[in-house]
């Protein structure tokens, strides 16, 4: 019994250290997604995250740190996410049907994902250059996707020689550009984009595209 309560005892400060930490990145996630990385204010964050600023700078060492570590846990979520699609699993079709269904309700159900983007590449990507952890998270999408490529090539329904980052891109792009500029788009265009039938029409859109581009000429 004792040597159980010892044990208890020292995992209390890593569990305590491992809540903190994480109620930290979530506070300043939300606010580098509201104001961006210049007004983006300390104070806030950790006042959102109920821990005091020296935690804050002990845990990530300073803002900008900060706003890395945020922006590596955000590629690392839909990252995660994406490896559960199982896409090697279905038909070359299927799953590249199902990543661009992903990718869009991805982005559809965390904004906060486009706009940390949008803050970062304001500042020429300064922050994720330095990243070794997310380019290594980004890889095993590519090579994944090169995979149901050459199958789909091998089986006679895409056509050769597609670039699978290239692919990626075009997919994303698609998604990104309707959703982060949906507002200006709406009212220039006089027409609710946002509005689910919008929404629709323009998933259906990208995903005739996309397969209209890689399936082969009979």
């Amino acid at each position: 019994m004792a040597k159980q309560k010892l044990a208890a005892s020292l995992d209390r400060p890593v569990r305590d250290a491992d809540r903190t930490r994480t109620a930290i990145l979530d506070a300043a996630t939300t606010e580098f997604a509201r104001y961006g990385l210049g007004g983006a204010r300390v104070d806030r964050i950790s006042a959102a995250a109920g821990a005091n600023k020296r935690m804050l700078y002990y845990y990530f060492g300073d803002k900008e740190r900060l706003f890395l570590a945020v922006l590596e846990a955000a590629y690392a979520r839909i990252r995660s996410a994406e490896q559960k699609l199982s896409l090697l699993d279905g038909t070359p079709i299927e799953s590249v049907r199902k990543l661009i269904r992903f990718t869009w309700d991805y982005f559809l159900a965390h904004p906060e994902f486009i706009t940390l983007l949008n803050s970062e590449n304001m500042h020429r990507a300064s922050h994720l250059r330095k990243s070794r952890r997310a380019r290594s998270l980004n890889s095993p999408l590519i090579a994944t996707l090169g995979a149901v490529l050459e199958r789909g090539s091998r089986e006679g329904v895409f056509r050769t020689g597609v670039d699978p980052l290239q692919l990626y891109i075009s997919i994303a792009g698609l998604c990104y550009f309707y959703l982060s500029n949906i507002h200006t788009l709406s009212a220039i265009f006089g027409r609710d984009l946002a509005a689910q039938a919008a929404r629709g029409a323009r998933l259906k859109h990208i995903t005739d595209v996309v397969l209209g581009y890689l399936r082969r000429e009979r």
